[in-house]
């Protein structure tokens, strides 16, 4: 199959093709049977390769940077986590039929984690920030400076200030652009001289796993990096509401200049998915709600 086949990302990708890069680049493993999993992902598929391992394909030029330093990195940054993270097996590379390196992972038991799957939210809340404290807490010399491959999570939120008036513009009325425009404005002013440090860059409930109704596993560090960690705290307002948002805030123990920014991402997110700037604009209610949340704690901030 040409590499041509891949230009629209998730096209081509299937678990024949799997099965024949396995066989190719790791003929130890060729016997095993490769299946799809539920959630299998946007940047990345991924797809069982028999008991205890996964293999994962990126969907597009753009985020196969993601795939080797994931290789580099994830074996440095598990020793101090205080949960299981991928651990990689192998590194495929490049070849006539798939045009991006992939890798083979360590299989992570457990669901996908949704509020249904959560037995008790506050815990789940405490469990995540410590994790993400724990992460900021890993010696960052010579990490991956936030940038392209990090899709710019981790640098400053005036990154994407085209996008964020874009996205105003289009909406309108149909928000509070006013209170949106003043709390984005206080993203780009709320400055951060922190130290850079590591982050995860996509903290969202298709990342992390649950078993027996607590948070067992983070996954898909493919936009992790060294910078500013207040894009990890946007799941705040995507999944946290009341106790567990509180909870959560206090256990990570970031200053208000990081929440600040994080409104600006969140912000920023749900604005392109609800203008139609981004394609893939998911739950339109949900970007409403978090829309009109982060703009009301951003008044209440002042």
């Amino acid at each position: 199959m040409s590499s041509n086949a891949f230009a629209d990302g998730r096209a081509g990708i299937d678990a024949s093709l799997v099965r024949r890069l396995i066989d190719r680049r790791f003929p130890r493993w060729s016997g095993l049977p490769v299946t799809p999993v539920e959630w299998d992902g946007w940047d990345n598929r991924t797809y069982r390769l028999g008991d205890d391992m996964s293999v994962r394909l990126p969907t597009a030029a753009g985020y196969a940077p993601a795939v080797v330093k994931e290789n580099e990195w994830l074996p440095v940054l598990a020793p101090g986590l205080p949960l299981p993270i991928p651990v990689p097996l192998g590194l495929g590379a490049p070849d006539e039929e798939f045009p991006h390196p992939w890798s083979v992972r360590r299989w992570l038991d457990g669901e996908t984690a949704t509020a249904e799957r959560v037995n008790d939210m506050t815990r789940f809340a405490v469990d995540l920030a410590r994790f993400l404290k724990a992460l900021r807490s890993v010696p960052a010399d010579g990490g991956p400076a936030a940038g392209a491959h990090s899709f710019h999570r981790g640098a400053p939120p005036a990154r994407y200030h085209d996008q964020t008036v874009e996205a105003l513009d289009i909406l309108g009325d149909d928000i509070d652009t006013e209170g949106a425009a003043t709390t984005w404005q206080a993203a780009l002013e709320a400055e951060s001289d922190a130290a850079p440090a590591w982050f995860h860059g996509d903290i969202a409930p298709g990342n992390l796993l649950v078993r027996d109704g607590r948070l067992s596993a983070v996954i898909d560090f493919g936009t992790c990096g060294v910078g500013d960690p207040a894009c990890d705290l946007v799941i705040a307002w995507t999944f946290f509401t009341g106790e567990s948002r509180e909870a959560f805030r206090r256990e990570v123990d970031l200053d208000e200049g990081a929440w600040r920014r994080a409104r600006g991402w969140a912000l920023w997110k749900a604005l392109i998915c609800l203008s139609g700037i981004d394609d893939n604009t998911g739950d339109v209610d949900a970007h409403r709600r978090v829309i009109a949340t982060v703009v009301e704690e951003d008044r209440r901030s002042r």
